[in-house]
């Protein structure tokens, strides 16, 4: 559902919004001109701060004030800047660009001025911004109403001074009489005077909540708040902390009574956007799907994939759409549509087919970490997708992925909260954090050395990619043709290592969600000459980079978790020896299994039967990690094993090969799509 945050844009080329306002709140009339007015009766203005002898930098702010107001007129926004300009880059902030919704309301701007020499002049006199009614992401599938104007401040100079004030209707007319938004300063200002407020009349006062760095400088009345900073301090975020950590002057507000009132809002949009006429094709689409399929996972999955491959994705925000669904019978008869539409379209033919179904918000952006300590805000959701309960189980359908994507128990994003829309208004849900299912990646390289030392190996490559880097595959791939694909290969890979690529194959695993690509050709193989006829090779994909250490700036808190992004890889090298050596004359390097930083490295060697097998894996276990236990492990990286995978031959060597304490598959006896349990150690170890 993508919450775009309501109101407006404010473009400098080089001065970016640094005391800013994400808001959202009830609805007025729909403006499509640039106003212009008096700066409204609840404004105060900061006092300018003097410019210092010394101002260096791009600008110095001598105010910057971002305020919002709350009343019977809904919600407005108030933007006063007045800066100083001090560097050839600084000009560019003359080229005004305001960019707004007029679904959410109006814009007025209320003077546009540039002081020199103790003169002001009035840009508004002679110059006037220009509307541009066009859709600026029609690239990228969206049509979201966004009007935008430009004015171009003439005879701009470096020393002068430029002084702006505008105010906003930041209304999205889905919320109604609700709001919620943020206050927020950026952790990086320039040096100068900010001011954060909200104002509200009697019986709109919002719930506030705030990191400790903004209730240290809040002054509060009984029907307003304040937040005043000059020369705002730099921060940086807590280094390596999870998400939660890193909020910053940051203060939240929101009308609503908790997130139970958020689903309950928006349940109904999804209730009506479903209900479908008496002779609705979608009807007789469901009555197809279920004849032509015998159980409700198969109907699920049918109907999933004409969401998906028979709708296009663009996303509507037009005329009030950004948070409101197109109905189910919108969608269908347009043939388009964004995730909300999708969704309502999925659970119209689900329920025609007696499927339990319910459309559930959650964040593609990966804001959700913490969100059980947010205050209840639409805002934080990006998305909504369909949690489907057959069978007993439940499954997780996103209508907006590509036509290779089926109902799968685990939803599509490492989720951490969720917020399904029920008529009752459901609370947020936690999702557990679970490690991958299956690796995101595989290599394998099966390496035809029998030919000799001196002669080009045989090499077949074969990578399988699930998750978002897999659909990223599919994507690309699917819609080139074989030829091309091969093509493409052969003049991406020849050069490097190597030699020819005869053959390249793809395909789409949909039972294993896994995008498969298999390269064949020949490589030159780079054996060193370690002399008296020995010979050596570094085995691709068989080492690991020394795990980085830990730590923070001594003035940021020490005692925080650590981060880990989920990661699961697996590399699997089957090297088939020279005719006419023997096993007895061949070595390897160490295999070990290292658990640090919350993560498991792992390799083995197995030699047998002609060959080298080699098997290297990575997963992330637990996605935080506590200091303490952080502490202790760096205290281990200096005896990592971050040795390549090397193979040996010495012909002088009789010693029989070790036998391997595991059994490493070589790359052609398994199914690696299906059966990658050999890329982690098992409960016995190497």
């Amino acid at each position: 559902m993508p919450a775009e945050p309501g109101g407006f844009i404010l473009r400098f080329s080089v001065l970016l919004l640094l005391a800013s306002v994400v808001v959202s709140g009830p609805a007025l009339g729909q403006s499509d001109q640039v106003l212009i007015g008096p700066v409204p009766s609840w404004v105060s203005s900061s006092e300018p701060l003097p410019v210092p002898e010394n101002a260096g930098g791009v600008i110095f702010v001598r105010r910057s004030d971002s305020l919002v107001r709350l009343d019977e007129n809904g919600q407005s926004q108030f933007l006063g800047t007045h800066i100083k300009l001090l560097h050839p880059s600084a000009l560019e902030a003359g080229n005004l660009s305001i960019a707004w919704n007029p679904a959410n309301g109006a814009t007025t701007v209320h003077m546009i001025k540039v002081h020199r020499d103790g003169g002001v002049i009035d840009v508004l006199e002679k110059t006037k911004f220009e509307i541009l009614r066009r859709e600026n992401q029609l690239e990228a599938a969206r049509l979201d109403g966004t009007l935008t104007a430009v004015l171009r401040v003439p005879d701009l100079r470096v020393g002068d001074e430029l002084e702006l004030a505008m105010t906003t209707l930041v209304n999205d007319p889905t919320l109604g009489q609700n709001s919620a938004g943020l206050l927020l300063l950026a952790p990086d200002p320039h040096p100068g005077r900010y001011r954060l407020g909200m104002s509200w009349a009697n019986n709109q006062a919002p719930k506030l909540k705030m990191t400790a760095d903004m209730a240290a400088a809040m002054q509060k009345t009984d029907q307003s708040v304040d937040f005043r900073f000059d020369n705002p301090p730099l921060l940086a975020p807590p280094k390596d902390a999870p998400a939660r950590y890193q909020w910053q002057r940051i203060v939240q507000y929101s009308s609503f009574a908790d997130w139970e009132a958020v689903s309950r809002h928006f349940s109904p949009l999804y209730t009506k956007a479903i209900r479908l006429d008496a002779s609705s094709p979608i009807r007789k689409e469901a009555a197809r799907i279920a004849a032509a399929h015998p159980d409700d996972l198969a109907r699920a999955a049918a109907a999933l994939k004409l969401v998906q491959q028979d709708v296009r994705y663009i996303y509507v925000g037009l005329n009030g759409g950004n948070l409101t669904p197109a109905t189910a019978e919108e969608t269908w008869e347009r043939r388009y549509g964004d995730c909300k539409g999708k969704t309502a379209l999925l659970i119209a033919l689900l329920s025609e087919m007696g499927i339990g179904a319910e459309p559930v918000l959650v964040s593609n952006s990966g804001i959700d970490d913490g969100l059980d300590e947010r205050l209840p805000n639409p805002g934080m959701f990006d998305h909504v997708l369909v949690r489907a309960r057959i069978g007993g189980q439940t499954y997780w359908l996103d209508g907006t992925l590509p036509p290779v994507v089926s109902p799968d128990a685990r939803p599509p994003f490492p989720y951490k909260w969720i917020l399904p829309l029920t008529a009752k208004g459901n609370g947020l849900e936690p999702l557990p954090w679970q490690p991958a299912a299956s690796p995101h990646e595989i290599m394998l390289f099966d390496i035809d050395a029998r030919a000799g030392f001196d002669k080009p190996a045989r090499v077949t490559m074969k990578s399988i990619r699930r998750g978002i880097e897999g659909l990223r595959q599919y994507v690309g791939f699917s819609a080139l043709t074989a030829d091309q694909l091969q093509n493409g290969l052969r003049q991406e890979l020849t050069g490097n290592s190597w030699q020819t690529v005869d053959e390249a194959r793809w395909h789409f695993d949909q039972k294993a969600q896994a995008s498969v690509l298999t390269v064949r050709g020949t490589w030159v193989q780079d054996w060193d000459d370690d002399g008296d006829g020995q010979r050596s090779l570094t085995l691709p994909g068989g080492g690991f980079n020394p795990p980085e250490r830990r730590g923070r700036p001594d003035e940021q808190d020490q005692e925080l978790p650590y981060y880990n992004k989920p990661d699961f890889s697996c590399s699997v090298t089957t090297v088939r020896l020279p005719t006419g050596t023997a096993l007895e004359n061949w070595s390897t390097n160490s295999g070990f299994v290292t658990r640090i930083f919350g993560k498991t490295y792992y390799r083995a060697f197995d030699t047998r039967d002609g060959t080298i097998r080699m098997v290297r894996g990575l997963r992330v276990d637990q996605p935080e990690i506590d200091a303490a236990s952080t502490r202790k492990d760096n205290d281990r990286i200096a005896g990592f094993n971050n040795s390549m995978a090397r193979i040996s031959y010495d012909p002088h060597r009789k010693k029989a090969a070790k036998t391997a304490s595991v059994k490493v598959p070589a790359t052609d006896e398994v199914d690696w799509i299906a059966d990658w349990a050999s890329c982690l150690p098992s409960s016995t170890g190497l």
